[in-house]
C-alpha cells in the first residue's frame, strides 16, 4: 500500500499558512500529523532541527506518550497536514504494519540525531 493511500479518507486536513505554527512546544497534544503539501520547520528552542517534506510525520510522541509538545512546527510555505487522532492512529497501527514501521523509524532517526548532537 502506498503511504499516501493510507490517508485518502482522512477526516481532517489542517491548512497552515506560511510562517504560522501547526503547534508550539509546551502545548498539549492529542494528534499527530502527516504533511501532505508544502514544507515545515521543526524547531526546538531557537534551533531548527528538521525540515519536514510531504510524507513526513510529526507530533507522534503525543499519541505514544501523552505530555506537552517537545517542539514547535512552523510552515515554511502554505502547507497542509492530515490530523490523526488516537482512534485513527490505533486503527492505522492495526491495518497497516508499514505505517507502524514508519512511525518507529521516524522516532529512531530523531533520537539518533539528538544523540549525535549531544555527543558533538
Amino acid at each position: 500500500m502506498i503511504f499516501f493511500e493510507l490517508f485518502s479518507n482522512a477526516p481532517e486536513i489542517v491548512g497552515v499558512p506560511a510562517e504560522q505554527a501547526l503547534f508550539r512546544a509546551g502545548e498539549h497534544g492529542d494528534a499527530m500529523y502527516v504533511l501532505i503539501r508544502g514544507s515545515a520547520d521543526v524547531v526546538v528552542g531557537e534551533r531548527r532541527v528538521e525540515v519536514l517534506q510531504p510524507g513526513d510525520i510529526v507530533g507522534e510522541m503525543s499519541l505514544i506518550s501523552p505530555g506537552p509538545r517537545s517542539a514547535t512546527v512552523v510552515a515554511c510555505e502554505d502547507s497542509a497536514f492530515i490530523a490523526i487522532d488516537e482512534a485513527r492512529f490505533k486503527a492505522l497501527l492495526r491495518e497497516a504494519p508499514d505505517f507502524a514501521l514508519k512511525v518507529m523509524r521516524t522516532l529512531t532517526e530523531r533520537l539518533r540525531r539528538t544523540n549525535a548532537h549531544l555527543s558533538a
